[in-house]
This record gives C-alpha cells, sequence and structure tokens, in this order.
C-alpha cells in the first residue's frame, strides 16, 4: 500500500469495515509511514472537531479556530 492508497481507504479503516488483509496492509504502511500517522491523528482530530461542533452539550475547546468553527456550523446548516 502507498500513501495515496492508504488515504482512499480512511473511512473504510475507522469504520472498521477493511477486510482482514487490507487491515494488515494499512496497518504495515503505517507502521513506516510517519506521514501517514500524523494524516490519521490530523483525520480523527478533525472528526472530533467536527462532532464537537455539532453538538451544543460540549463546549468547543480554546486553541480551535473560530475560522474552522464557523465553517463547520456554515456546512452544518446546508
Amino acid at each position: 500500500m502507498n500513501c495515496r492508497e492508504f488515504t482512499e481507504f480512511l473511512m473504510a479503516y475507522l469504520d472498521g469495515e477493511l477486510a482482514e488483509g487490507e487491515r494488515s496492509a494499512f496497518d504495515y504502511h503505517l507502521h513506516g509511514c510517519q506521514s501517514c500517522v500524523n494524516y490519521l491523528d490530523s483525520y480523527r482530530a478533525t472528526i472530533a472537531l467536527g462532532r464537537a461542533a455539532c453538538s451544543e452539550d460540549q463546549p468547543i475547546p480554546e486553541d480551535v479556530p473560530e475560522a474552522l468553527v464557523q465553517a463547520i456550523l456554515a456546512a452544518r446548516n446546508k
């Protein structure tokens, strides 16, 4: 698996939908590619921020840029 394939399988990986062989290839790539580890961490953080922005029960962390909050809220209202 290369970095491009990694991004194509990312959602299925996070949703637990990869077949065993694909998941093994994905995990193997992660062990050798720090850039994809960083991308995965960033992607997970983005998902968490998106969920927090859509939840009225959780305060938004202070270090989240206001522009990001507004973009998420605007997308939510479409």
